[in-house]
């Protein structure tokens, strides 16, 4: 993985939060909210929490919680604390490869969208059981196959054809490149935890406009930085070309497409 891959960075966190939060990550949050909820934890550790809509809605259902949110990059961080300062909340960089907590710490750790992220995930999972209390849970979601998200299928289409001998994959390698449930099963099970479950989860939620969904991808995740590294000035082309796609296929807007992703869950053995 390249620092490009994780560089959500400049004009990226702001762009993230306005144009994919509310159709891509908020319908997800709220179902991983609400199993996470169903347990009741009170000491809970957020990994990768970006712009923080996973702990927004944490800090509305489990009040009583103490929320320690986290994230690798800095700028997410400051935008995320912006828009929560929720007592029980408290943000810190971290990386998830080697987390500042002492062991057993937390009731519950959990991810959105995070763990594709993680360099070494069985590292990752191992820190996430060291700072876990005994029989506590970690949950986290990844995407499911490009196939099954249509706007990311879309997006990936439209920019290989316009840099066919060298297509832009940010999307297809990381995103939604960690999705083998039994690779998932077997890596939570060596680093040490027991009764996991796998659930495939499709959730819709509204954005405007087609060309809303292609600013965000093209501008607001670390695409950019694959399609700058390509033809800087090429940006603006690749956003109006994926949006004409995606109002091609699904209609100018609002667009109510649904996403599928895999929520896991397990206990600390």
């Amino acid at each position: 993985m390249s620092q490009a891959d994780k560089a959500f960075t400049g004009s990226i966190p702001a762009l993230y939060e306005k144009y994919l939060v509310p159709p891509l990550f908020k319908p997800h949050a709220e179902e991983l909210v609400r199993k996470v909820a169903a347990v009741e934890p009170r000491r809970i550790l957020e990994l990768a929490a970006g712009t923080g809509v996973v702990t927004r809605l944490l800090a509305q259902n489990l009040p009583q919680s103490r929320i320690m949110a986290t994230d690798l990059n800095e700028p997410m961080i400051a935008l995320a604390r912006s828009l929560c300062m929720a007592d029980g909340v408290e943000w810190r960089q971290a990386d998830a490869m080697s987390l500042p907590f002492p062991d057993g710490s937390f009731d519950a750790v959990l991810c959105q969208f995070g763990v594709m992220f993680f360099p070494d995930k069985h590292v990752a999972f191992g820190e996430a059981r060291r700072v876990l209390a005994p029989t506590g849970r970690v949950f986290f979601n990844v995407w499911e196959r490009l196939e099954t998200n249509p706007y990311a299928e879309v997006i990936t289409s439209v920019l290989g054809e316009m840099f066919p001998d060298d297509p832009p994959l940010f999307l297809a390698r990381l995103p939604y490149g960690y999705h083998d449930v039994d690779s998932i099963r077997r890596m939570l099970q060596e680093a040490g935890f027991d009764r996991i479950e796998a659930e495939r989860v499709e959730k819709a939620g509204p954005s405007p406009s087609a060309s809303d969904v292609a600013t965000g991808f093209c501008q607001g995740t670390p695409l950019r930085n694959e399609i700058e590294a390509r033809d800087a000035s090429r940006l603006d082309e690749a956003t109006r070309a994926t949006a004409a796609a995606l109002a091609a296929r699904f209609g100018e807007g609002p667009l109510t497409e649904p996403t599928a992703a895999i929520l896991v869950t397990a206990q600390r053995a």
